[in-house]
């Protein structure tokens, strides 16, 4: 089965076809981090429009490069969200279209259950599993007995981590987006400088909070003297990412341990991070629980999920009407 996947949930223009016979994918990416640097930030109405006009330039290299035609697809599968609407929008529409002139099963896919099985492109799937969705709208823990089924057990109660690495990064100066320089500046900085909290870390419940966080690195930014020196910056990166991996690790292997699975994954861009997964992988190791770091081309926006995830509704025989709509914001629901 030959699956086009579309992602357009933000700001990257994204389009994949997986393989089920071969287990390949082939996936693009057209970038907007240029056109939303200037901003410190994602622009709805500016995304959107750069969806427009990369969307269906992008498909048809994708398909030409591949050697395929509509009519070789098995079906669509499109990210109907959570994201930002007018995103959405653009890549819904294009997916019916699509779906319409091939006359080829459309499916829309919840854009968090495309970050969880991103994980099935890096590795064979073990479940029943653990997984931890980090990115800088989600901060949740999510139960998966089998690729379907999910069970969200705990998340942030305000801010989600990756809006801490952004508001932190911001207020460095660092560029847009800001979650990879902390990760590598981070790598020089020198731990236990500042006593920055690990909010919640020892309250048993699955739950994060990561405001507080973010106004204690305010305070200590504020409190140095400026301008800050290079040093000061990568101190600053070293200790919060430190809190911020402690939390979350400490949360997810709580978890797993109650729940006793054999596995744990992560999800979402912030799983990207280097000390995030270099800490998760020690941990597992050290408990014998697996898990496999995903590849960092996975973990941000990206069709291959979406493909992916389209195959195994579609080859469980879901299917969505051309009326589908698409939604800023909705949990994780199974469907199995």
């Amino acid at each position: 089965m030959k699956v086009l996947g579309i992602e357009t949930s933000c700001d990257d223009t994204s389009v994949a076809v997986y393989d089920s016979d071969t287990g390949s994918v082939a996936n693009l990416i057209s970038s907007q981090v240029d056109l939303h640097d200037h901003f410190g930030g994602v622009v709805p109405e500016l995304a959107s429009r750069a969806h427009l006009v990369n969307l269906l330039p992008l498909v048809d290299v994708l398909l030409k490069r591949e050697n395929l035609t509509l009519q070789d697809l098995d079906g669509v599968a499109v990210t109907s969200g959570p994201g930002l609407i007018g995103a959405l929008l653009v890549g819904l529409s294009t997916g019916k279209a699509l779906s319409l002139a091939a006359d080829r099963p459309l499916v829309g896919i919840h854009h968090i259950e495309g970050h969880i099985l991103a994980n099935a492109l890096t590795g064979e799937l073990v479940l029943p599993a653990v997984v931890l969705v980090v990115s800088g709208g989600h901060t949740e823990l999510i139960h998966m007995p089998c690729i379907g089924r999910y069970e969200s057990l705990g998340g942030t109660l305000d801010d989600a981590a990756g809006e801490a690495f952004d508001k932190t990064a911001k207020l460095l100066g660092l560029p847009y987006p800001g979650g990879p320089h902390i990760d590598r500046l981070a790598r020089q900085g020198k731990p236990g400088r500042f006593a920055l909290p690990r909010p919640l870390l020892k309250d048993k419940r699955p739950v994060f909070s990561f405001s507080g966080l973010k106004t204690a690195v305010r305070l200590v930014i504020d409190g140095l003297p400026q301008p800050l020196s290079e040093q000061d910056v990568c101190d600053v990166c070293r200790d919060l990412q430190d809190a911020i991996v402690d939390v979350l690790a400490g949360k997810l292997f709580a978890l797993a341990d109650d729940l006793q699975v054999p596995a744990v994954y992560l999800a979402g861009g912030v799983a990207a991070n280097g000390w995030l997964q270099d800490r998760v992988q020690a941990e597992a190791d050290r408990r014998g629980v697996h898990f496999i770091p995903p590849k960092p081309l996975y973990c941000t926006d990206n069709a291959a999920m979406i493909a992916l995830a389209g195959y195994h509704h579609l080859a469980a025989g879901r299917r969505d009407s051309l009326s589908l709509d698409s939604f800023a914001r909705a949990p994780l629901t199974s469907w199995r």
